[in-house]
């Protein structure tokens, strides 16, 4: 027992949080080849290069708009309706209107690169 006023010192071992920034969740890295439908017709190939639960950085071979409604055919899942939140150059980073369930997300996570 301590009955001194004197504080008490212990060592502990901490791991310091990184923190996420603007992100509400950490995105993993992946390289996933996916389309890109933007209504109609038109679909062009792109690269899925990390990916959230509510989102992915993808790169194109044709420029997005931010702000564009897209749908994003991913491997095993098919269609994700998503919206271009930034876009540079042939990079782009898209929120989906649906979060994927844990299920899904660590199924696309654990494909083969």
């Amino acid at each position: 027992m301590h009955t001194s006023s004197e504080p008490v010192l212990f060592n502990a071992e901490y791991e310091p949080a990184e923190p996420l920034g603007r992100r509400r969740v950490p995105r993993s890295p992946v390289s996933l080849d996916a389309r890109i439908g933007r209504g109609g017709l038109d679909r062009t190939l792109c690269k899925v290069t990390d990916l959230s639960i509510h989102g992915a950085r993808i790169q194109t071979y044709s420029g997005l708009k931010k702000g564009a409604m897209i749908w994003l055919t991913l491997p095993t899942i098919g269609q994700v309706a998503a919206t271009v939140r930034w876009a540079d150059d042939f990079e782009a980073g898209c929120e989906f209107q649906a979060p994927l369930d844990a299920l899904t997300y660590a199924g696309l996570t654990a494909l083969p690169t």
